[in-house]
């Protein structure tokens, strides 16, 4: 079955809501220059109340990697998202921490996965102005080309209106979620988590 990681979160309420709605990963931004990104101490708090057996994850964007650890194990984190332009070997230091998210504006954008030996990639939407959350969507059929580098994790764009398409179309390893699913920058819309939820795990 797909897995589905809602991403994004700033708040213990939000973070139970996609637990409960069967998420299978959370997604905490530490990138001090996002929107979205959130305290350690927030992080931390949320960790404590939590259910068992959901994958947490910190998103990164060009931090050493000792910052990297320090915050993981800080904040009690599971697996490390590198969503800048780390090089493959911040990902080797990471072992099987690490995910790397790899930006696609066109096909060259893909050529860097072979260098990558990671669990899996994240595959967003470029954009100039920042790494991740724009809610744009790129060319689902360079996606399923992705594949051939590894387990592949579809973001950007998605939404609970067209997330059963994407799964149907790039069959990825999991599907990836953060502003599609939100009321405002910060706060999620419960019923769209949970359609989004529900939608990715009936396709």
């Amino acid at each position: 079955m797909i897995k589905v990681k809602i991403c994004g979160l700033m708040n213990l309420e939000d973070a139970l809501v996609a637990a409960e709605a069967g998420a299978d990963a959370l997604g905490f931004v530490l990138y001090s220059r996002s929107p979205r990104c959130v305290e350690y101490k927030t992080v931390k708090e949320i960790m404590r109340r939590l259910p068992p057996y959901v994958t947490t994850v910190g998103v990164f964007a060009n931090a050493n990697v000792d910052e990297i650890l320090d915050a993981m194990d800080e904040c009690d984190l599971d697996l490390a998202q590198l969503q800048g332009d780390e090089p493959p070997s911040v990902c080797e230091r990471l072992g099987s921490k690490a995910i790397k998210a790899i930006r696609v504006k066109d096909r060259d954008s893909l050529s860097p996965m072979k260098n990558y030996s990671v669990r899996a990639f994240v595959l967003d939407t470029y954009t100039e102005e920042n790494f991740g959350g724009t809610g744009k969507q790129f060319d689902w059929d360079l996606a399923v080309e992705a594949k051939q580098y590894g387990r592949i994790i579809l973001a950007g764009g998605l939404n609970p209106e067209n997330v059963r398409e994407a799964i149907q179309k790039v069959r990825p390893y999991g599907v990836d979620v953060s502003s599609g699913v939100e009321q405002r920058i910060g706060k999620k819309d419960a019923e769209k988590v949970r359609q989004f939820i529900a939608r990715a795990k009936e396709s």
